[in-house]
C-alpha cells in the first residue's frame, strides 16, 4: 500500500517471562512472536516496515533475516523512545504508520487493513485499535465521546473510576498515526514519571490538546489483542492459535478426531481428506497429501509427506515420505531420507540419511544409517547397516530386489547386488554380486549327548 509504513516494537527485555530468552522470540504455533507480526504487516502490504530492536538483538535480528529494516534502541526508555528510532528512516515521509508490538502474536494482517483503512476515512490523527474484553482488569480502559464515538481519552485501570471501570472496552495499544504528526508529537513526550521513560500514549493527549481527531476501531475478535507478558498469557496466545489453525484445515477439508489435544504449526500445510487423530504434532515447513492417515500419537517436524500415507505412532523429522507409504508404530525417521512410494517401516525402524526405494519393507526392529536401498527390498527383522566405524561414516548399497535375511549385519562400505539373498544372521564384510546368495556365519555344530548329567 502506498504511504503506508509500520513500526514493529521488539526491544523489551520480557522480564515477567523469567527467561534468558528475548520475549519476542518465544514462540506461538511454532513460530517466534516477532515473525508471525512481520508476517502479517508485509501480508498487509505496508510500504516500509521498521523493526526495533534492543535486549538481545542479535538473534532478533538472525530470526527477521534481511526482509526488514532494523533499527536499535541501545537505552531502554520506554516505547515512545523506541518509536522515536525509526524516525531517520520515516520521519520525512508523508503518509500513515501502524505502530504494533512485536509480543501480539495474534493480529491479523486484516484487521492491520481494516484499522488502516478506517484511519484513513476517519480523517483522525490517531486511530487505537480497541477490543472487548469479559475481563479488563489491568487493563486501558478507552472512554468515548457519546455523540461522535471518538476517543476522548484513554483511562489506565488504576487511574479509572469504578464507573470507568465497568467498561470493557480496552487499548490493544496498536495504533495509526499520520506519520508526521506522530514524529512531532514525539518532540513533546516527557520523560517526567516515576519510571522515567517516554510513553507513546503521550502522543495521544498531545495530539488531542492540538485540537486533532483520536479515533478508535473496535476488532470483532477479542483474542487478537492478547498480548504476551508472561508464560501464562503465552499459554493463552498458544491455545488461542490452535484454535485458529485448526479451524481453518478443517476448513479446508482435514479431519480432526480430537483438535483441542492436536498441534499443528503455523507454517504447516495440510490437504483435503487427510485424517489426523489425537496427539499428532505437525511442526515446522511440514506438508501433508491428501487422503493421509496421522497418528495417533506422531510427531512429524519439516517433513513432505505424499498422498494416501499411513504414518502411526512414529517420529519424522526432515524427510520426505512417498504415496502409500506405511509408517509405524513406533518407527524413527531421522533427517534426510527419503522413502519412496509403496514402501513400508515398521515397528522400532530407525531410519537416519538414507534412501529408500519403491515397495521396500522394513517391517521390525531394524536401523538404516547412511543406505542407499533401492526398490522392492526386503529388510528382514533385525537387519542392520553397520555405518560407522568410530570416526567416519560409511554408504551401504543395496540394490534393487536383494533380500536381507534376519539379524544380518552389512558392514559398510558394502554394496549388495540386485536380486541377492543375504542368510539370516551373516554379517557381511564384502561386495555381494547380483543373483548371489551369501552366507557369513559359522556352520553349525551338534555336540549329541553333551548334556546329559549336568
Amino acid at each position: 500500500m502506498d504511504n503506508r509504513y509500520a513500526i514493529v516494537l521488539a526491544a523489551g527485555k520480557g522480564t515477567r517471562m523469567k527467561s534468558k530468552k528475548p520475549k519476542v522470540l518465544h514462540t506461538v504455533g511454532g513460530k517466534p512472536m516477532v515473525s508471525h507480526v512481520v508476517e502479517q504487516v508485509q501480508t498487509a502490504g505496508f510500504e516500509q516496515i521498521a523493526v526495533v530492536i534492543g535486549h538481545e538483538g542479535e538473534q532478533v535480528q538472525q530470526v527477521l533475516g534481511n526482509d526488514v529494516d532494523v533499527v536499535w534502541q541501545t537505552e531502554r526508555l520506554g516505547t515512545g523512545h523506541a518509536v522515536q528510532q525509526a524516525e531517520p528512516l520515516l520521519g520525512n515521509k508523508k503518509g500513515v504508520t501502524l505502530v504494533i508490538s512485536a509480543d501480539t502474536p495474534l493480529i491479523s494482517s486484516v484487521t492491520m487493513q481494516a484499522l488502516s483503512d478506517h484511519h484513513e476515512y476517519s480523517g483522525a490523527a490517531v486511530t487505537v485499535l480497541t477490543a472487548r474484553v469479559d475481563d479488563p482488569t489491568g487493563l486501558g480502559r478507552v472512554i468515548r465521546d457519546t455523540r461522535t464515538g471518538d476517543v476522548e481519552k484513554i483511562v489506565e485501570h488504576k487511574d479509572a473510576t469504578a464507573k470507568e471501570r465497568g467498561i470493557s472496552e480496552i487499548n490493544t495499544a496498536t495504533y495509526c498515526i499520520d506519520n508526521e504528526a506522530l514524529f512531532s508529537a514525539l518532540e513533546e513526550v516527557s520523560n517526567d514519571n516515576a519510571q522515567q521513560e517516554y510513553y507513546l500514549p503521550d502522543v495521544i493527549e498531545i495530539l488531542k490538546a492540538r485540537g486533532e481527531k483520536v479515533s478508535a476501531w473496535e476488532t470483532p475478535d477479542a483474542s487478537e489483542a492478547l498480548g504476551v507478558n508472561d508464560r501464562v498469557a503465552l499459554s493463552d496466545a498458544e491455545q488461542a492459535m490452535q484454535k485458529r489453525i485448526n479451524e481453518y484445515w478443517m476448513k479446508q477439508g482435514v479431519t480432526f478426531v480430537d483438535p483441542a489435544h492436536t498441534y499443528v504449526s503455523a507454517d504447516t500445510e495440510l490437504s483435503p481428506d487427510t485424517t489426523l487423530y489425537p496427539g499428532t504434532m505437525l511442526r515446522g515447513r511440514t506438508v501433508v497429501g491428501e487422503g493421509c492417515l496421522i497418528g495417533p500419537h506422531s510427531d512429524i517436524s519439516n517433513s513432505a509427506i505424499a498422498a494416501f500415507t499411513t504414518i502411526k505412532q512414529s517420529t519424522i523429522s526432515s524427510s520426505a515420505i512417498g504415496e502409500q507409504v506405511q509408517i509405524g508404530p513406533f518407527a524413527h525417521i531421522r533427517p534426510e531420507t527419503n522413502i519412496a512410494a509403496g514402501a513400508k517401516v515398521g515397528n522400532f525402524v530407525e531410519i537416519k540419511q538414507s534412501s529408500i526405494g519403491k515397495d521396500s519393507k522394513a517391517n521390525h526392529l531394524s536401523y538404516i544409517g547412511d543406505a542407499k536401498v533401492g526398490d522392492d527390498v526386503n529388510l528382514g527383522c533385525g537387519a542392520i547397516t553397520v555405518n560407522y566405524d568410530g570416526r567416519e561414516k560409511h554408504l551401504t548399497t543395496i540394490e534393487d530386489g536383494a533380500f536381507i535375511g534376519c539379524n544380518a549385519n552389512l558392514v559398510a562400505p558394502v554394496t549388495v547386488g540386485k536380486n541377492s539373498f543375504i542368510a539370516a544372521g551373516s554379517t557381511i564384510t564384502e561386495n555381494v554380486p547380483g543373483e548371489a546368495l551369501s552366507i557369513a556365519r559359522s556352520r553349525q555344530s551338534n555336540k549329541e549327548g553333551y548334556m546329559k548329567g549336568k
